[in-house]
């Protein structure tokens, strides 16, 4: 039960924070919709002149080594020299700004070419008949403003400043050697050109490139582009897989070339070395004579070869690995990287190709850059990196074939001792048999290597291939209508929001019953709105307005301040002028005398008396300064009113230069006590106490005080002082009065101004005709 009741108060409390909200906007409702309607027509314009943006997206498949084995082996059994992928590496290399750079320069994308539209210069990339391609992209030279030229279709001419030139021929312009490549464009222009730097563009186009996989196990690449033209993104995606295919083969293909140049080395070596040990045996045979060796050397020959061939292997690994490690450890190294041919560690390849890479970034930047730029110095410290990776994975290599060759050499000897036992000339064919064996094994290693590394060759494979060419999406990804049209519409509506919240937050003056309720204990017990009419008389027999009832709901309240039938005397006051504290009096006069109460009002504010002009009063002998300072009796300046029949008025007669000890005057109480044997109400109509002090010295005679705050026309601060005024010059039974509520914003009879709710009210009343039928 307490869980529902919370849910309940919580409800409550929504709903009355959002009244609130509700009652101090809406009355502006016809600048949120003049906003509104801006920002609608501000959106609908920016779609009408911004570039539409569309998103091509290519999907590739890569072999990678730990995803789909099993349908790559056959295409590996050819391709013995293809290096094993890595799907996140891949991603890395299409990402690359080295990839991209060559994308620029093969579809000449460092000049681009445009042409005038309705409203700003648009791409001509797919429209213009001829595209530019510079001689040297990397030294261009980039143009401020865009050049001006035109095509002649029949005489296959560019015109740039007055002069002709031929297509797809080098020729000198004042912008660098151009050529004017043909393509299939239909527009006629003008056209403009500009060179930028590619190196630029590059980046730039790295940076809008999105390539990523679909999940962790997928071995799919999807990559994707946005740009304003579909048909030059779809050629970039196309022209990057292409150059990653290109770029992968050529360093497949650089391996063989450097693997075959060390075979072919090798097998020379081998080749000599055998020819001599050949004509070694022959020679011997013949000196002495020997034919043929026994069946206990040719048992011994056929153990000792098979150990002596895997300790030639193990030779040839170790001497590969010796000219790695001088490679590696040269300063130069941006020769052909070394074959690595014979090592079983796939890492040393991959690890010898970055390096590579990288050290072809670090001399073109250094060309470019020169040695001390950033850029350079970080190339430069990523190799450093790279470099003890590799000779860490050398000596790793080197001691696991030290230790194997150490072992291979402990068989020999054994076969060494073994070889004594043997005769002499056995003996000597044996060990120059070995000989030969030894050369003649590693002789058919290398030229097994070489055959293999031939075929590999040959059968040159992509390391990816394509699922999806690129293809553009049908409707631009940017801008999206809905977005912006919300964007727009959110916007307009926080600037109205912001300016009706800093217009209202800036006001010094009264605005809400609520702002009263924060800065001051003291009860509202009354709101009185704005009435435009003449007549200041505003509630009477029969009348029925809004402004009337409120005074009726102010009459039933006066129990609470303290009012009743021996406690009837009630003082009304202000602030300053002009808030209405006579207004108040006379109405709230009549509508107790319409409650059948005798009432008398008393114009005691001395300075300003309007209450008798209020209440229609003209014929005025004498008022409250005759009998404060003569010989004038209370019932001779009590005058009754036209309004109403038990409504009576103190005037307050000539003005005197001193009223505020006038009120002093002991006649004052004497008077008190006159009225209240013959009245229901006294009501007293005092100076505002920001001016005098009349209110505070009558106070003393009075059971209650209303203090009239006038809306947008009170001071805020003379509020916030209002308590602290009160604990030094106490007002008995203080309550507010919250007069002239004026409608907010753009509203005619909506009044939003209390805790979120609104009045609505008509002049006219709705009459009820009854209609009477005859039956006959």
């Amino acid at each position: 039960m307490q869980i529902n009741q919370k849910i309940e108060s919580n409800n409550a409390h929504g709903d009355h924070v959002m009244g609130q909200i509700w009652s101090k906007y809406s009355p502006y409702w016809p600048l949120f919709l003049f906003f509104l309607v801006i920002g609608g027509v501000a959106a609908r314009f920016y779609l009408k002149y911004q570039t539409p943006v569309y998103e091509s997206t290519a999907t590739i498949l890569i072999k990678d080594e730990k995803k789909g084995e099993d349908d790559s082996r056959i295409i590996e059994s050819l391709n013995l020299l293809s290096t094993k992928k890595i799907i996140e590496n891949e991603i890395e290399v299409l990402k690359s700004k080295a990839l991209m750079m060559q994308v620029v320069k093969m579809l000449r994308l460092y000049a681009p070419i445009s042409e005038k539209g309705k409203v700003k210069e648009i791409s001509a990339y797919a429209s213009c008949p001829v595209s530019i391609e510079v001689s040297n992209p990397d030294s261009l030279v980039e143009t401020e403003d865009p050049i001006l030229f035109t095509y002649d279709s029949a005489a296959r001419k560019v015109t740039i400043q007055n002069k002709q030139y031929s297509l797809s021929q080098w020729v000198t312009t004042p912008y660098g050697t151009l050529k004017f490549v043909p393509q299939n464009g239909t527009s006629k222009g003008p056209f403009y050109f500009s060179l930028v730097n590619p190196k630029a563009l590059a980046f730039s186009l790295v940076s809008s490139l999105d390539v990523s996989a679909p999940n962790k196990l997928a071995s799919v690449i999807n990559i994707t582009l946005r740009d304003e033209i579909p048909k030059r993104a779809e050629d970039i995606l196309n022209e990057l897989i292409t150059v990653y295919d290109n770029a992968a083969l050529s360093e497949k293909n650089k391996l063989a070339d450097n693997t075959l140049n060390f075979l072919d080395e090798r097998l020379g070596i081998v080749s000599h070395d055998l020819d001599s040990i050949e004509q070694k045996l022959k020679q011997y045979k013949s000196s002495t004579g020997t034919v043929d060796i026994g069946s206990q050397g040719t048992l011994f020959l056929q153990n000792v070869s098979a150990n002596d061939q895997k300790l030639g292997e193990v030779n040839n690994q170790l001497n590969t690995l010796d000219i790695v490690e001088n490679y590696v450890k040269s300063k130069d190294i941006s020769g052909s990287i070394p074959s690595t041919v014979g090592t079983t560690d796939p890492t040393l390849p991959q690890l010898l190709n970055k390096l590579y890479e990288d050290q072809l970034q670090y001399e073109k930047l250094k060309r470019t850059m020169g040695d001390n730029n950033p850029a350079v110095l970080n190339q430069k410290a990523e190799i450093e990196k790279i470099k003890p990776g590799i000779l860490q994975n050398i000596q790793s290599q080197r001691e696991n074939l030290q230790s194997n060759k150490n072992n291979l050499n402990a068989t020999n000897n054994r076969y060494s001792s073994y070889l004594e036992s043997i005769p002499q000339k056995e003996r000597d064919i044996v060990e120059i048999t070995r000989e030969h064996n030894i050369k003649s094994s590693n002789y058919n290693f290398l030229l097994q290597k070489q055959e293999e590394t031939k075929l590999s060759l040959l059968s040159s494979i992509s390391p990816s291939s394509i699922i999806d060419k690129a293809q553009t999406s049908l409707a631009p990804v940017s801008p999206k209508p809905k977005l912006i049209y919300a964007g727009g519409i959110f916007l307009a509506f926080a600037l109205a929001l912001g300016l009706v919240t800093i217009n209202e937050m800036f006001k010094r003056t009264i605005l809400y019953r609520k702002e009263i309720e924060s800065y001051t204990s003291i009860p509202v017990v009354g709101e009185i709105v704005y009435e435009k009419s003449k007549d200041p008389l505003v509630i009477g027999n029969g009348k029925r307005t809004f402004i009337a009832e409120q005074f009726r709901n102010l009459r039933a309240t006066l129990p609470y301040i303290g009012l009743n039938g021996e406690r009837k005397k009630l003082q009304v006051t202000s602030t300053v002028s002009g808030e209405g504290k006579s207004f108040i009096v006379a109405n709230l006069g009549i509508g107790l005398a319409l409650a059948g109460k005798k009432v008398v009002v008393m114009e005691f504010d001395l300075s300003d008396p309007t209450l008798c002009d209020k209440l229609h009063v003209t014929e005025i002998n004498k008022g409250l300064t005759d009998y404060l300072t003569g010989d004038t009796k209370p019932q001779e300046i009590v005058k009754p009113t036209s309004v109403h029949e038990n409504l009576f008025v103190v005037p307050a007669g000539w003005l005197p230069e001193n009223p505020s000890e006038l009120i002093m005057s002991e006649k004052v109480p004497q008077l008190f006590d006159y009225l209240s044997g013959i009245f229901d109400y006294i009501i007293i109509d005092t100076a505002p106490v920001g001016l005098l002090s009349d209110a505070y010295v009558l106070s003393n005679y009075c059971d209650a005080t209303l203090y009239v705050v006038r809306h947008k026309h009170t001071r805020k601060v003379s509020i916030q002082r209002l308590d602290a005024n009160n604990k030094i010059n106490a007002l008995k039974n203080m309550a507010i009065v919250f007069n002239g509520i004026k409608s907010r914003g753009f509203g005619r009879n909506g009044y939003g101004y209390g805790y979120g709710y609104g009045y609505i009210h008509k002049e006219k009343r709705k009459k009820k005709f009854l209609r009477n039928s005859k039956v006959s």
